[in-house]
């Protein structure tokens, strides 16, 4: 498990962990939920597409999930955010499975896009992943305070002068950003378990929100190593092990919580309920 061949692994996978805690938090706190489901979605497209045209993955991957990102972000100012989503994802995944069938590469490239190849990291994908890792959590620290303002008050922060439109479309890119990091690691489908589970689970545990933060990053590389040690160890996908831990840290949180409130009858707010 800690062999010289696992280095890369270990090193991407907790890189891929402390991008998924710090952006997670805030994709629970704004309700995003489907936002951090689409986006992913939209650099498998863009990955799919540069496969068929013979491009660098990574870079169709970048451009087409900062391009969901905008789109999302600014056609929901004039309309349901949930409705332009979910047409954005149907449109992104068609093409994806477009793409894929036409470059006669389907099954091994949708496996890796999909589900990630964690065990499998080469050291130019590491470099891209350590990069693109770090401007996505610079970034949410540079915007923490007004991340955190436009997401759980943001009529006040309006009436204030704080632009939340703008917040919407700088905290969209920022994710897009963590999916280009992560999505080659982890895939698009447990790049999504990991922005929700994790964090959801530290916001109902938590009462501010850098405890929150310092929980989700924990929890997401408590589950990340968790998986590759169980998948090294049983032969057991490592994707099932991501989004297996990841939905029961948040059941555990929600029943400890819930049990703690009977035991001592008193109504402590969580961010969660908050939100």
């Amino acid at each position: 498990m800690f062999a010289p061949f696992m280095t890369d692994t270990w090193i991407a996978a907790t890189i891929v962990a402390l991008v998924a805690g710090c952006v997670g938090v805030f994709v629970v706190l704004r309700g995003d939920a489907f936002l951090a489901h689409a986006i992913p979605h939209g650099s498998f497209a863009g990955a799919a597409g540069a496969i068929f045209f013979g491009l660098s993955p990574l870079l169709g991957m970048g451009l087409a999930a900062a391009a969901a990102a905008l789109v999302i972000a600014v056609l929901s100012r004039r309309g349901r955010r949930d409705a332009v989503t979910a047409l954005l994802l149907a449109l992104l995944l068609g093409m994806g499975v477009l793409f894929l069938t036409l470059s006669g590469q389907y099954s091994n490239q949708a496996y890796g896009l999909l589900f990630g190849q964690i065990l499998g990291v080469s050291k130019g994908e590491l470099v891209w992943v350590v990069l693109l890792g770090a401007v996505s959590i610079a970034g949410i620290f540079v915007l923490f305070r007004p991340l955190l303002y436009t997401s759980l008050l943001p009529e006040m922060a309006a009436a204030s002068g704080a632009a939340p439109g703008g917040m919407t479309v700088a905290f969209s890119l920022i994710l897009a950003l963590a999916t280009t990091a992560s999505v080659p690691i982890v895939g698009a489908l447990l790049m999504f378990s990991l922005l929700v589970g994790p964090p959801a689970a530290a916001c109902v545990l938590a009462v501010t929100p850098g405890r929150a933060l310092v929980w989700s990053v924990c929890g997401s590389l408590g589950i990340v190593w968790a998986s590759i040690a169980i998948s090294f160890g049983t032969d057991l996908p490592v994707g099932f092990c991501v989004a297996t831990l990841s939905g029961v840290s948040y059941a555990v949180a929600r029943g400890w919580v819930r049990a703690r409130r009977r035991m001592t009858q008193t109504g402590r707010p969580d961010l969660e309920s908050a939100r």
